[in-house]
């Protein structure tokens, strides 16, 4: 497989109720469907970002918010309260044929919220081609052996999901079939050395971490 970023566009932007990015990422998605999960419209409001929808059981939003919103966005109520904020809105992103996400604000608040996002992002990774996006990178869940066209001595990273056995070729410290595994081994703030790095995937998961190329999403499709 290739991971590609010059030809794919992200259907959807999907923020969560964490630390926003700068407002030029928001700028350079401006012509993507913005969608708030629930409390996530408190913090774009006041940002001065209008969300296009609105996601959740709504029990987070300000009364204040909530007129700013009035005309501005749709809500879309999920009562459901067995599933997440973050859930309820790919749902919603699902059900607009739209599957290649781009998910904003995954840290802040309390550390076990933002564990379980990266749970939830790995779970609905397995159909759906979501990228977390934090401070210039890019957070891609990996399920399959890929190659990757890397910038010169890029900072990357292989952390497993939990356990991971890999091969590759490019970086600066290869892996020739070892396993990776959360608590015992993990694969960060690797280099690449080479323009294009293989990654082969015998068993397992891994989030591969690499520099962001807004607004481009990363695709996965046939390479050699």
């Amino acid at each position: 497989m290739n991971l590609r970023f010059s030809d794919t566009a992200f259907d959807a932007v999907i923020c969560l109720n964490g630390d926003l990015p700068e407002t030029a990422v928001f700028e350079a998605l401006a012509d993507r469907p913005l969608i708030a999960a629930d409390g996530a419209a408190n913090l774009l409001i006041d940002a001065g970002i209008g969300p296009e929808f609105v996601v959740g059981d709504l029990d987070s939003i300000t009364e204040s918010t909530m007129k700013r919103l009035h005309g501005v966005a749709e809500l879309v109520p999920e009562p459901d309260q067995d599933t997440t904020d973050f859930e309820k809105s790919i749902r919603f992103a699902e059900s607009q044929l739209w599957k290649n996400l781009l998910v904003l604000g995954m840290h802040g608040g309390d550390l076990e919220h933002t564990l379980n996002n990266w749970s939830v992002l790995m779970r609905y990774a397995q159909g759906l081609q979501l990228t977390a996006y934090d401070r210039g990178r890019y957070a891609i869940p990996v399920f399959e052996s890929f190659s990757y066209d890397a910038t010169e001595n890029e900072l990357l990273s292989l952390i497993p999901q939990p356990l991971a056995t890999l091969s590759t070729t490019g970086l600066v410290w290869n892996l020739e079939n070892e396993s990776l595994q959360m608590g015992t081994r993990e694969g960060a703030r690797n280099r690449a050395a080479e323009s294009t790095v293989h990654v082969e995937v015998h068993a397992g998961s891994l989030l591969f971490f690499c520099s962001a190329r807004l607004p481009w999403a990363p695709g996965m499709g046939n390479g050699e």
